[in-house]
């Protein structure tokens, strides 16, 4: 999960100010708060996640000891690819998460026929990472959904409108598997360099190339 802390710091004259910090990983956070808490000067630590929900350090504490055996710290990324010739479909997926003090990776691809058009498929692909996640057992979490998609990635954050049918039917299908596995959607659009794998994985189907597999990373 990610979040920002918020602290109110004191000099030994009695001076005092409230600082927050960029946002990073709760693990991160964690450490470097409790580091600053070592200065005798922090009154005050809070925690503060992407929806504004608060935390105390205790708090944060027990909800990652609560997490550590179940796939936490989840980051899928995802990519669709569409051929007009012969109307086939290539979707790509990339899972990242850890469990039991590991990391893993998760790597999945499949080809389909029955969509129509590039955004069709990158959706398709966005939503074989929740089928990937529901086999895994994740629920009741945040995670990260990576893309350069920016039709769907806007889309499904509200910044734009869908006026098409046939992804207004995907974004029902995404937003009841959401609510289905109780997971809060995050999202990062980046360029297709920093989507490589999942576009990889995306050609590959497409060339008739079936990849399902799992590692754990060192």
């Amino acid at each position: 999960m990610k979040v920002r802390i918020e602290l109110s710091y004191k000099t030994p004259k009695g001076s005092q100010a409230l600082f927050t910090s960029d946002e990073m990983n709760d693990t991160h956070a964690i450490l470097i708060a409790e580091d600053l808490v070592k200065t005798g000067r922090v009154k005050q630590v809070m925690f503060i996640d992407r929806h504004e929900n608060t935390w105390t350090t205790k708090e944060m504490k027990k909800f990652m000891e609560g997490i550590q055996t179940e796939p936490h710290h989840v980051k899928v990324y995802f990519d669709g690819g569409f051929d007009l010739k012969d109307k086939n479909s290539g979707l790509g997926c990339v899972i990242y998460y850890e469990q039991n003090n590991k990391s893993y990776r998760i790597r999945r691809n499949a080809r389909v026929e029955e969509l129509n058009t590039n955004n069709e498929a990158e959706y398709a692909a966005l939503h074989l990472g929740l089928q990937e996640l529901d086999l895994l057992g994740v629920h009741h979490l945040p995670v990260t959904f990576v893309g350069d998609s920016k039709v769907v990635i806007n889309q499904l954050n509200g910044e734009w409108p869908c006026y098409e049918a046939e992804l207004s039917l995907w974004i029902d299908r995404v937003e009841a598997k959401f609510e289905k596995l109780g997971i809060t959607p995050e999202y990062e659009i980046v360029s297709r360099k920093l989507n490589r794998e999942a576009d990889q994985l995306a050609s590959q189907a497409l060339n008739g190339t079936e990849i399902t597999s799992k590692i754990e990373l060192s």
